[in-house]
């Protein structure tokens, strides 16, 4: 609406005729939607963030500090609360509470129980009177700060629709005001990632410090063993899980990059139109197949497989015992590899197809044959390019959990077999924070500084790519 009004009335001021105004009438309108829509939404935003702290800390007051202190945390509390006041809002919303029950909660807490469990909400027995009273509060002020909200935004709506409507004349500078907003606009979104990078970081940074202020540093750093015991005495040591994620990434890189280049020299350089139309959307397609279902293929399938190849002594296909269970690391890698082969191919055929022509011409002009032109010219040309797939699939490879989880085990051991089970930092992370978990523990807070670890390998790798990236440029340029 603000737009259209706005729109006419800039059309209006130079008296019926676009020509007189100083920009296009649609940046008047833009201009009158930018006024209302962004200071309404940034009060809303605001808004969210701030209320459910208020009304937190509004109504932890009612709850003694006793049941709190007695081994339930305040987050542990506040759950119980929301989850009991949805149940009220249920039963209000289908009449099953009356309204004196829903205004102060005077009923006796049996049928306050009753009445919920009409709406689906079960109370456990330990739910006690405060935390009833909390949870009543907590829909009063949460309906309360809704109404005020949709109050506030629309005021804040009308204020920037009657300063559209004060600005709009046929000499104001809509296309100046619209294109600087759009640009601020632009510079906030690229500041996104930045921003959430920083705030990932400084989240794991502060967990992991917590961390080290319960564990020796030494011990994570240059220990031999990972044994985290809940009860304390933990072996909490980063290098065997470091170790079992490097090889088992290791071994998905020996499959997934040979195989991801040689498809991708194929399709762009000898494969026909027919061919590439039909068979490279096929390749791709094993990116968009779920991890656990890759998972799954490598428990079912590939490690029975193995195992019948490398297992059961005389009744295996080489006669040999080395493979005693469908977990190892040779299973988890080569499902791995097979996930990471159209992330090889996919880019490394965009990179070789940006060589440019002239290189092949020149090729074929001296004489080179097809074959040795792609070994010889395009594919060291295209090298910069093809480093940056591998680290990105080798980035890839690092961060997966579900494939490692069911095809390699949950064992953390130094060991070159690649027929044993072992385990990778992700996997370890999961676990660590899976269950009923207390945060004030070094077994738990190691997780973070597992994730903060391997975030440094990983920047690590990126840096020596653009290294390595940078100096063949330099080379073929």
């Amino acid at each position: 609406m603000g737009y259209v009004t706005m729109r006419s009335r800039a059309i209006a001021s130079g008296g019926g005729d676009a020509r007189n105004l100083h920009s296009l009438p649609s940046y008047y309108g833009a201009n009158a939607a930018m006024m209302i829509a962004i200071p309404s939404l940034l009060v809303m935003v605001l808004w969210m963030l701030l209320q459910p702290m208020v009304i937190q800390n509004t109504v932890i007051k009612l709850i003694p500090d006793q049941m709190v202190s007695e081994g339930s945390s305040v987050g542990l509390v506040m759950s119980d609360v929301r989850r009991i006041a949805d149940g009220l809002d249920a039963a209000v919303a289908q009449g099953a509470m009356s309204g004196q029950e829903a205004a102060g909660l005077d009923a006796v807490e049996t049928d306050v129980r009753s009445r919920l469990a009409d709406v689906g909400v079960a109370l456990g027995s330990d739910v006690q009177a405060p935390i009833l009273a909390a949870a009543q509060k907590y829909r009063l002020l949460s309906q309360s700060w809704r109404a005020a909200m949709v109050a506030v935004v629309l005021v804040m709506a009308l204020a920037g629709l009657g300063f559209a409507y004060r600005q709009t004349d046929k000499d104001f500078r809509a296309r100046n005001v619209v294109e600087a907003g759009v640009k601020g606009l632009l510079i906030i979104a690229a500041s996104l990632a930045i921003l959430t990078t920083v705030g990932i970081v400084f989240s794991m940074l502060f967990e992991s410090i917590n961390f080290f202020r319960m564990h020796p540093w030494q011990d994570f750093f240059l220990g031999g063993s990972w044994a985290p015991n809940f009860r304390g005495n933990s072996d909490l040591s980063i290098l065997p899980l470091l170790w079992g994620t490097l090889y088992i990434s290791f071994i998905a890189l020996l499959v997934a990059v040979p195989i991801g280049l040689f498809a991708a020299s194929y399709f762009r350089e000898y494969a026909g139109p027919k061919v590439r139309s039909a068979a490279k959307p096929l390749l791709e397609s094993l990116a968009g197949i779920p991890t656990i279902v890759y998972g799954l293929f490598a428990l079912l399938t590939v490690g029975p497989f193995l195992v019948n190849i490398f297992g059961r002594g005389d009744n295996g296909v080489l006669g040999v015992d080395w493979m005693s269970g469908a977990t190892s690391v040779l299973t988890a890698g080569l499902v791995m590899g097979i996930m990471l082969i159209p992330f090889v191919s996919s880019l490394s055929d965009d990179i070789i197809n940006a060589v440019p022509q002239s290189l092949r011409d020149g090729s074929y002009g001296l004489g080179a044959t097809h074959s040795e032109t792609v070994r010889q010219v395009i594919l060291p040309a295209a090298l910069p390019g093809i480093v940056g797939a591998i680290l990105l699939a080798a980035s890839r490879a690092i961060g997966e959990t579900m494939i490692v989880v069911l095809g390699a085990g949950a064992i953390a051991r130094f060991s070159g077999n690649p027929f044993e089970g072992m385990t990778t930092i992700t996997t370890r992370i999961v676990s660590q924070l899976t269950g009923d978990t207390d945060f004030a523990s070094a077994e738990t807070l190691v997780a973070f500084a597992l994730g903060l670890t391997l975030f440094v390998l990983t920047l690590a790798l990126n840096v020596l790519a653009l290294y390595i990236v940078r100096r063949y440029r330099e080379q073929y340029e």
